[in-house]
């Protein structure tokens, strides 16, 4: 299997040491090649297939802004995925503009939803990055979604709230 990611976080998937890389092939039974030079990994052997496909995405994960303990999370829970959410923008001023909203002052918008949706968020580039279960990085991304299609925080704070609430319920259920 084959990952490429941006050469800036290279360094992030390696580690000091290779204490990252070394973390990920204990964790998944896989062996990492990184091609440093084209941000190409290539993820070899794995004793199983899904361990190998969690480290695909643990990598994924780093490189689109994650760092290595939150993108371990993907290997906490079969489960956990990752969703990135395209960012549309034709200038850069415009892509600094819906990043910002993404992220909101002092990052309170993002934490928001990432407390109100119990996931883990990364802004990086023209893609915004989602760990967490399924029904959690759908309401995510939905509230992502509105913000970049220019809907007032007030509404997209509502409609977190309200996921916040469902999700909730449904975690006392189980």
């Amino acid at each position: 299997m084959y990952v490429k990611i941006p050469l800036d976080r290279i360094g992030a998937l390696i580690g000091p040491k290779g204490s990252v890389k070394q973390m990920i092939e204990e964790r998944s039974s896989a062996t990492m090649d990184i091609d440093s030079k084209s941000g190409t990994v290539q993820i070899l052997s794995p004793d199983d297939p899904v361990q190998g496909m969690q480290a695909m995405e643990v990598v994924r994960a780093i490189g689109r802004g994650f760092s290595p303990e939150r993108a371990m999370r993907l290997f906490d829970d079969d489960l956990f995925i990752l969703e990135l959410v395209d960012v549309p923008a034709n200038t850069q001023k415009e892509l600094m503009r819906i990043r910002g909203r993404i992220i909101g002052k002092n990052g309170k918008t993002r934490a928001m939803i990432e407390s109100m949706t119990y996931t883990a968020l990364s802004v990086y580039g023209k893609t915004v990055a989602i760990i967490g279960y399924p029904e959690q990085t759908h309401a995510a991304k939905t509230a992502i979604g509105m913000l970049i299609n220019g809907a007032p925080h007030s509404t997209v704070y509502s409609y977190i709230e309200k996921k916040r609430r469902e999700l909730a319920a449904r975690i006392e259920y189980y």
